[in-house]
């Protein structure tokens, strides 16, 4: 039986696709690039801002002109995270139903940790128990640490978590980590990428979430 439920955020409890954007095509006009669609910019997150800028700006790009583009878009985000980012519809009533039963709930991101703990401070404070970020002291996903940290930080095992998120580096996460992965069909990928990335269960809305935890 489960007892604790970690979250991935962007993709899986907030709808971070806007204000990424935005802050994204900022950046590139700064360096004198053209803007991404949100739709590009969809495919490009999940990994991490390091990896999202690499992706956003034109192959073989030189260190000064990234490390410029990404301190750029950081220092946009920094004040604009927040100018469109909401939750998903459903997922404070579903954060609340398992906060009432009982779950432990955390959060473990490829965002930088400063941005990760600030908006789930903000917006999910009286649910989420603990909020990990990118950082340089911890390997990010898909490597299994930051989630091995939260499961030990909450004093719960793999048996008796469950880990959410809507990418194939959440489901590649898991499976690396030895935890029982639910993919997400509200965020940024479809059910072929989380099928292909080796997701057991799926799900396409927050009542269907809770039903199946609760069964887990």
């Amino acid at each position: 039986m489960k007892n604790t439920v970690i979250f991935d955020l962007d993709g899986t409890l907030l709808n971070t696709l806007d204000d990424l954007t935005d802050s994204v095509n900022f950046a590139l006009g700064e360096m004198g690039y053209p803007p991404h669609t949100a739709d590009e910019v969809r495919m490009m997150v999940g990994h991490s801002v390091i990896y999202l800028i690499e992706q956003a700006l034109p192959k073989g790009t030189d260190k000064v002109t990234f490390d410029r583009c990404l301190a750029t878009f950081e220092a946009h985000y920094k004040t604009n995270m927040r100018n469109k980012t909401a939750p998903y519809d459903g997922v404070m009533q579903m954060l609340d139903k398992l906060s009432t039963a009982g779950y432990k709930l955390a959060v473990v991101s490829n965002k930088p940790d400063i941005f990760t703990k600030q908006l789930v401070r903000e917006l999910f404070g009286d649910y989420i128990q603990l909020a990990i970020g990118r950082s340089e002291t911890i390997a990010r996903k898909p490597a299994p640490d930051m989630l091995e940290l939260a499961m030990k930080q909450l004093g719960s095992d793999h048996e008796s978590t469950v880990y959410v998120g809507d990418s194939e580096v959440d489901v590649e996460t898991s499976i690396n980590a030895g935890v029982d992965c639910v993919g997400c069909l509200w965020g940024f990928r479809d059910r072929e990428t989380l099928e292909t990335a080796g997701a057991e269960y799926i799900v396409s809305s927050t009542d269907e979430l809770v039903g199946l935890i609760e069964k887990l």
